[in-house]
């Protein structure tokens, strides 16, 4: 019985030495940025030695992965699927929009720096194209489902994080008002022969 006992501790222990280390990994990428976060920097944060960091991740890529599955689990990307019953394109943009607008506003200094840094370091973009790009297609798919070329060349601008940021951040723009600007942009677009026609 001491022995099963001492086994769960142990097994306890292990369970929360990981989490600190991936907490650390997390609070480092969303400050520093992931290109800029070594493996001794999660060390000291975490509390523990660098050898045990490696205990727990052999290598950068496998601590990635439980930070960014960690991230995308506490902070979910916008469902895109019941925007796809919202029958009128300009409302469905305008819901779409206002969801991964809110998104960007709760999580905006991790955006930031992941992004960024998504820029040159491989692995940072390897993990932006795992835990963000799949949600990117479906939001393109059914955001973009009505619009013509010029319209789905808009609307990848609007989808922007950097074009949210410039919006709001930048620009002082409410997130009600930024929607509505680039709803507003897309829908006017319209296509060369139609700007003539007007």
């Amino acid at each position: 019985m001491a022995r099963t006992y001492t086994k769960k501790r142990r097994a306890e222990r292990e369970a929360e030495t990981r989490r600190r280390i991936v907490e650390a990994a997390v609070a480092l990428h969303g400050s520093v940025g992931p290109a800029f976060t070594s493996l001794s920097m999660v060390a000291e944060r975490a509390g523990v030695q660098r050898h045990t960091v490696y205990a727990h991740f052999p290598d950068e890529r496998s601590l990635f992965l439980a930070c960014s599955g960690l991230f995308a689990e506490r902070n979910p990307l916008p469902a895109a699927e019941a925007w796809r019953a919202i029958p009128d394109p300009r409302e469905r943009l305008r819901v779409g929009l206002r969801a991964i607008y809110g998104w960007y506003e709760r999580n905006g200094d991790m955006a930031a720096c992941v992004l960024r840094d998504a820029e040159s370091h491989a692995l940072t973009r390897e993990m932006v194209e795992l835990r963000i790009g799949p949600a990117t297609a479906v939001y393109r798919a059914v955001l973009g489902a009505a619009l013509d070329r010029r319209r789905r060349g808009l609307l990848q601008l609007a989808l922007s994080f950097f074009t949210w940021r410039t919006l709001v951040r930048d620009g002082g723009l409410s997130r009600e008002a930024a929607v509505e600007a680039m709803v507003g942009a897309i829908c006017a677009a319209g296509s060369p022969s139609e700007a003539r026609r007007r």
